[in-house]
């Protein structure tokens, strides 16, 4: 397959690894991690809206919930982005670097099974797992890269994105213990 790339910073064809961005280009990189998570959450939500069982469907929920946070989070950081860097262009994206940084995941096909498996867990409890572990991922790798930069600015921009991934973490742990208190779509006291 041919891929054609277009705008990319000098040196395209070889990705490099996120700490070695500018913190203008390690922004607007993650504005694309942002969007592309937006996209992973809605593509498992259509996944699963298409088999119409009532887990399937709450999970596909979930996944919409999810895709609507990240179009929110990517959102905020343009207009971060905005303030910072006006409308000065940057053509790094995502695709330029090396590192897989905060990709949900579905693992082992462990969430297609849980109609069958009944493992004390709701779907809506299992689809957040995905994001919480892709949050706190990302949480850990902006942590190493703040103790392990010497550039103030980059160590600034790093403690920004672990704030907000963290601030990400939070709201799907509330997520989680909502999931935890309801049972098949009814709140329990």
């Amino acid at each position: 397959m041919l891929k054609v790339t277009v705008g990319h910073s000098p040196g395209a064809g070889m990705k490099r690894e996120f700490a070695s961005l500018t913190p203008q280009e390690a922004l607007h990189v993650a504005i694309f991690i942002e969007e592309r998570n937006a996209e992973i959450y809605h593509q498992f939500a259509e996944l699963f809206a298409e088999f119409h069982d009532p887990e399937s469907l709450e999970i596909a929920s979930t996944f919409w919930d999810m895709a609507n946070e990240e179009r929110q989070h990517g959102t905020l950081l343009q207009k971060r982005y905005f303030d910072r860097y006006g409308t000065r262009p940057c053509s790094i994206t995502e695709d330029d670097i090396r590192d897989f940084i905060e990709v949900p995941r579905l693992e082992n096909g462990d969430i297609f099974a849980i109609s069958k498996l009944k493992v004390g867990r709701s779907p809506r409890e299992m689809a957040l797992e995905i994001a919480i572990a892709a949050e706190q991922g990302a949480v850990r790798y902006y942590t190493r890269l703040s103790e392990i930069t010497e550039d103030q600015e980059l160590r600034t921009v790093y403690r920004e994105f672990i704030d907000f991934e963290s601030g990400h973490t939070d709201w799907l742990q509330k997520k989680m213990a909502d999931a935890r208190r309801t049972q098949g779509g009814t709140k329990l006291a």
